[in-house]
């Protein structure tokens, strides 16, 4: 479809604009037609393979013509499920209001059609113009052999997801102004990666923070105890200010550094306190796996295993231990990265900054007690207590394991699972010898009650977690990632093995004074290669 091409609706009326380049060379869909040229239709044959570059053009125009014209049930029938389709085509008018609106389709990029829509929507004698960019992609179908848009609610708008609706009306919540810890507004489009989670805060505090409902467009998910995500405000409401535990300046620091990778997430947590200082995600809206993330965080878990084993007295900062090149654990094999070695003079602090896998595995047989990490991470870490943080948020797992299941979770593989917060709180507990529950509001403002392990670390085994740590940002693994981090700092590197993936994800966790970061970057390698530097970043941010 050539970029010259135009549908558009006016006054509740779709009519088709011709007024682009090049519109005329295409002959208009029927009605109820699935695409394809006369001679296509014409053939008894049922077609095979891609569709090509003619189909794609007329059944993506088609399409579009037809959902320009407010037939919902033309439009549907030209996509691979009508029963799924319909309803949000019919919901785009008579849900979302939306009364006037200009789809621009841009160049076929194989069978990927991109457009834009500029539009408006009125609701009760208010009007505002509302403009977002999609995409379809045209498929062939299984049973017909024709050209069809494969249906995605996002067809319609890029964050409808299954079974979500669109509507506009008077908004279900009041609206909020949420504040950093200095009272500086928070907002979506300074902040991106809050979008969700300013969603969920409206929605569970709008109430107690005192503000008025407006009329906005917003997308109404399937899942009741999911929040409505606004896209689009037609009439303020008057916001009653949220007081959160942000701060604006780590905040734009986590924003900025997540952008230099796909798929990477970073958390801020202040040790003493608990309170988070930042949440950042690429991509930046949806689904918020900096707090809800699930995955094996490496040897970043290496910090809890050592606590462990300094407390167990199977392990000490500056006493000697082994560091082979691989090591044998009940018929499983582990090994260090590319197979190195260390003396058997070298302490336990030398395998901790040089991420040793083979020294902390070699060392289950000695705790006698394959369930000790787990307890280890509940008891002490507060892993798995159903954290109250004021959004949705996975609180880390640890099953009780046996044999070669259990030794992978003493290097943070296995059936560990993780998120960027998690790693952050454990840095934090770390720090200070005390779990101290992250929390994104203050406990203060519902009185909630937050979740409390049931011991500290001691002093003595605090001052070596710490001692650790800050060798590896001196001069172990990572060296290089924190050497512009001042401060009182410590680290831990970590790389994660995931089953059909060609690249481990890059682990990185780190302090600096009152101040500790974790980060995640998917498919990025070393820890210290592409977390490290979010990591640092953050922490320049908040020293």
């Amino acid at each position: 479809m050539r970029s010259g091409a135009k549908v558009a609706v006016v006054g509740g009326v779709f009519v088709l604009v011709a007024g682009g380049i090049g519109y005329g060379a295409y002959s208009v869909v029927g009605g109820g037609s699935a695409g394809g040229t006369e001679a296509e239709a014409a053939s008894a044959e049922v077609r095979t393979g891609p569709p090509s570059a003619s189909e794609i053009t007329e059944t993506s125009k088609g399409f579009l013509k037809a959902w320009a014209s407010g037939d919902a049930t033309a439009a549907a029938l030209l996509t691979d499920n009508q029963t799924d389709a319909e309803p949000l085509l019919t919901g785009y008018a008579e849900d979302a209001h939306v009364t006037e609106a200009v789809i621009t389709p841009g160049t076929a990029v194989g069978a990927k059609v991109p457009f834009t829509v500029k539009a408006t929507v009125s609701y009760d004698g208010k009007s505002k113009p509302w403009s977002y960019s999609s995409e379809l992609t045209v498929v062939r179908g299984r049973t017909t052999g024709k050209a069809l848009v494969d249906w995605q609610p996002t067809v319609i708008h890029p964050q409808l997801t299954e079974g979500a609706t669109l509507r506009t009306g008077e908004s279900s919540t009041a609206a909020i102004q949420a504040v950093d810890r200095n009272g500086k507004v928070l907002d979506k489009e300074k902040y991106p990666s809050l979008g969700p989670i300013l969603d969920t805060l409206r929605e569970k505090y709008g109430s107690e923070a005192g503000g008025t409902a407006g009329v906005e467009t917003w997308i109404e998910p399937a899942d009741t105890a999911l929040p409505d995500t606004t896209l689009l405000t037609l009439v303020k409401g008057r916001p009653g200010e949220l007081q959160t535990t942000l701060d604006a300046n780590v905040q734009a620091a986590a924003e900025t550094a997540v952008k230099q990778y796909e798929g990477a997430s970073v958390v801020a947590v202040r040790p003493s306190t608990g309170a988070i200082r930042a949440v950042a995600n690429n991509p930046a809206t949806g689904f918020n796996a900096a707090m809800q993330g699930k995955q094996a965080p490496g040897s970043t878990l290496k910090i809890m295993t050592a606590a462990m084993l300094l407390e167990t007295g199977q392990a000490a900062a500056n006493r000697p231990i082994e560091c082979p090149k691989d090591v044998l654990y009940e018929g499983r094999s582990f090994h260090n990265l590319a197979h190195f070695e260390l003396p058997a003079t070298d302490t336990f602090t030398t395998s901790f900054a040089r991420s040793c896998n083979t020294a902390f595995i070699k060392r289950i047989d000695d705790v006698d007690d394959d369930s000790a990490l787990a307890k280890e991470a509940r008891d002490v870490f507060g892993i798995g207590l159903d954290w109250k943080t004021g959004v949705v948020s996975f609180d880390g797992s640890v099953p009780e394991e046996v044999g070669g299941e259990a030794a992978a979770q003493y290097i943070g593989q296995g059936t560990v699972q993780m998120n960027a917060l998690n790693v952050a709180s454990i840095t934090a507990t770390a720090r200070t010898g005390t779990f101290r529950q992250p929390v994104i509001v203050p406990r203060e403002l519902d009185g909630r009650q937050l979740a409390v392990a049931s011991r500290s670390l001691s002093q003595n085994v605090t001052r070596q977690l710490n001692d650790m740590m800050r060798a590896t940002a001196s001069w172990g693994t990572g060296k290089a990632a924190m050497a512009s981090v001042g401060g009182d700092k410590g680290a831990k590197t970590g790389s994660a093995e995931v089953d059909g993936q060609g690249t481990s994800n890059s682990w990185f966790t780190g302090f600096s004074n009152d101040l500790a970061a974790a980060a995640v970057v998917q498919s990025g390698g070393h820890g210290g290669d592409a977390a490290g530097p979010v990591v640092a970043s953050v922490l320049r941010a908040g020293s």
